[in-house]
């Protein structure tokens, strides 16, 4: 399935049998699956390629992550996926994500995540690119603008 994501209303999933135990509720740990791609592709609508940092010995990980899970999802259910970024540091990025079921625009997920910079010969932590900083500082500054 091809993924697209809008910056307007996020990336849309539907749930899948393969998300869900035996009772057709989404499994806890896909919510972090949905996650990880809104996240990609929130970076990727923005024009920064990942696999260009990969060549450059660049990658990103999660080093921290506070969930809470709110309503279940279920099967057949359609999904709307954000990724807000709302601070960053050196060599890290928070954002703040929900899942939404679309329905009835009920948020069923919502976290904060801390995405760090690392150098992938190495493991060690690394500045952001400029690239990204520059991403960044443009959406925060116009997030502010519209709030």
């Amino acid at each position: 399935m091809t993924e697209r994501y809008d910056s307007s209303v996020g990336l849309a999933v539907r749930v899948y049998i393969e998300d869900t135990d035996a009772g057709g509720i989404v499994y806890h740990a896909k919510y972090l699956h949905y996650m990880e791609r809104a996240r990609t592709e929130w970076v990727r609508h923005k024009g920064v390629g990942l696999r260009a940092g990969l060549a450059d010995n660049i990658s990103y990980v999660v080093q921290r992550l506070s969930i809470h899970y709110g309503a279940p999802a279920r099967l057949d259910d359609e999904l709307r996926v954000t990724a807000e970024p709302v601070v960053f540091g050196r060599v890290w990025m928070d954002f703040r994500q929900q899942v939404v079921r679309r329905s009835d625009d009920k948020v069923l997920a919502s976290a904060d995540v801390r995405v760090a910079c690392i150098a992938l010969d190495s493991g060690r932590p690394r500045r952001l690119p400029v690239n990204m900083l520059e991403l960044l500082e443009s959406s925060l500054k116009t997030n502010s603008q519209v709030e």
